[in-house]
């Protein structure tokens, strides 16, 4: 199984989302081809209703503790509660690599 269905599965079961989107960045980085160390996680969950944004954040790493310690070098997480997803109109970039 890929990384990126690891990480999809895990947080599908950790936070029941309304919204999930699990992008590979790897191919941004000086990585080899085919890579899965750089992702970005776009995630909307009623579960962030009442948690301060380093909390959010906090969940999710612990919900990925053992990719994080195993080969995903970089995860850029954006955690939404379902009124912050609607009143948004887009969601951060992630910036180019400098390396």
């Amino acid at each position: 199984m890929s990384v990126e269905q690891i990480i999809t599965d895990k947080l599908s079961q950790a936070f029941a989302p309304v919204h999930l989107e699990v992008i590979n960045e790897s191919n941004r980085h000086h990585v080899p081809p085919n890579s899965e160390t750089h992702f970005k996680v776009v995630i909307v969950s009623e579960l962030f209703n009442e948690q301060r944004l380093l909390a959010r954040h906090r969940l999710v790493n612990q919900a990925l503790a053992d990719e994080l310690a195993s080969g995903v070098h970089a995860l850029s997480i954006n955690v939404y509660t379902e009124a912050e997803w609607q009143s948004l109109d887009a969601v951060p970039r992630t910036p180019n690599c400098k390396g």
